[in-house]
């Protein structure tokens, strides 16, 4: 018999003579980019088709802005995107679904301040379908009395147990602090609201809101993109109006000050939420920004990881990252902790915001995250549905496939001197923000921080 042995990873790692050397890293593969057919279609509505990947699927993505000022929106919005899927003057909800099946096929609708969002998939072989049963509910949801009851109390009941969340909490009251009455902090309706929406609210909400002029609809997999284009357009012929759909009013620029304790009472952790601005997309100095920000904390090797996490052991998880709106973008940082090290968890947060400011990152810092930022951009748009999912963001903000397809050389160009000009927008005085948690516990300790509005 032969016995086997076990070796340990430090013991694979090395020989007699030293540690085993590691190869070095090849060249990252360049993207290659899909056909595309990027167009407007008579009823305003842009469409874009690309041919991407060997597997018989077609993802599609439409965006609608869906923004409104009237108080009962953000309700009236919730229930209609619940429902908007439930039945139509051709289709009750039993044939959609069985129409949907038929072809392999899923669609299912989100909304958000900013947008109606409706998403799916089929086989190539049914995208025919997949078009008609969209076509359908956007020219003849029906929006049944049954219906809107049933989806309402389920809403109602769900809104209640995201409200008593911590994240969904510690969300709200950085919006607030953010951007005070904006239409984009209404992120969760009131359930009290929800509970008085009507079908003819709903049914008037899509006469007004649910519009193709300055709609994105992003069509990607199996397909050839000018046939699908000519598909598209036959299917969605009945869909249209000459009004546009409804883009969020811009967003005010974040400014830095004092951080807000929000209090939580016997909250056994704390939840912290700081913000700045930044930039958008479509600015030049965006990629030398994105890897400062991968830097910072937007990957597990970053800087504040590696000190709030992994040597001080303050929270199993901290973020960094950003948040795009159409023209604007914004950095956001997170943390959960427990109450007895919030206030510590703060003071390395600031200290780590104001080390890039003052130690730019090196050139072996820049490097490795940069090829972070060209393997996540490759490798999130290498299936159809994360493609699709890309595609349809960057329509939001005016972008397309050539800004995709040249992302990556973009990144490769970054000098660390850029990247240090970048970190500048970490400066600790440009956040804002909140903690949430048991003020009894904290008040103390943040006092003496200082930089807190305690309540």
């Amino acid at each position: 018999m032969t016995r086997a042995t076990h070796r340990s990873a430090e013991e694979i790692g090395r020989t007699e003579l030293g540690p085993r050397p590691l190869p070095p890293l090849g060249e990252p593969r360049t993207g290659v980019a899909p056909a595309v057919v990027d167009t407007v279609l008579a009823n305003g509505l842009r469409v874009i088709a690309a041919r991407h990947g060997q597997v018989p699927m077609v993802e599609m993505r439409l965006r609608i802005p869906f923004a409104g000022d009237d108080a009962m929106h953000p309700a009236t919005a919730e229930v209609l995107a619940e429902t908007l899927l439930t039945g139509t003057e051709r289709r009750d909800r039993v044939k959609m679904d069985t129409d949907l099946a038929a072809v392999g096929g899923d669609l299912h609708a989100v909304v958000d301040p900013e947008r109606l969002s409706i998403a799916g998939d089929s086989l190539a072989s049914g995208l025919d379908t997949l078009l008609d049963v969209l076509a359908d509910a956007l020219t003849g949801a029906t929006y049944a009395d049954d219906e809107i009851n049933a989806e309402r109390a389920r809403l109602v009941e769900r809104i209640g147990v995201a409200r008593s969340q911590p994240r969904v909490i510690a969300r709200e009251e950085l919006q607030r602090h953010r951007y005070g009455d904006h239409p984009y902090v209404r992120e969760v309706p009131e359930a009290e609201d929800v509970a008085q929406v009507t079908s003819e609210q709903v049914r008037a909400l899509h006469r007004s809101h649910v519009l193709p002029r300055g709609s994105v609809l992003v069509l990607v997999g199996d397909i050839d993109p000018d046939a699908v284009t000519g598909e598209v357009e036959r299917a969605l012929s009945g869909w249209s109006s000459s009004e546009s759909a409804h883009e969020l009013p811009a967003l005010p620029p974040v400014t830095g000050g004092n951080v807000r304790l929000v209090h939580r009472p016997g909250a056994v952790q704390s939840q912290l939420r700081f913000s700045a601005q930044a930039l958008a997309r479509t600015d030049e100095r965006y990629p030398a920004l994105q890897i400062a920000n991968l830097v910072f904390g937007g990957f597990f090797s970053s800087r504040l990881v590696e000190n709030i996490r992994e040597d001080k052991g303050y929270t199993y998880g901290a973020h960094s990252s950003f948040e795009f709106t159409r023209g604007n973008g914004t950095l956001l940082v997170d943390a959960d902790t427990a109450s007895e090290v919030t206030a510590a968890a703060l003071l390395e947060t600031r200290y780590e915001l104001a080390r890039l400011s003052l130690v730019p990152p090196s050139e072996s810092e820049v490097e490795s995250a940069r090829q972070y930022a060209i393997g996540g951009l490759l490798t999130s748009t290498a299936s159809q549905a994360g493609l699709a999912s890309t595609l349809s963001a960057l329509a939001s903000a005016g972008l397309d496939q050539n800004w995709l397809t040249a992302h990556p050389e973009r990144l490769r160009e970054v000098t660390v001197e850029q990247v240090a000009e970048a970190a500048k927008l970490f400066a600790p005085t440009a956040f804002t923000g909140v903690v949430v948690g048991d003020a009894d516990k904290l008040a103390d300790q943040l006092r003496l921080l200082g930089g807190v509005e305690l309540p």
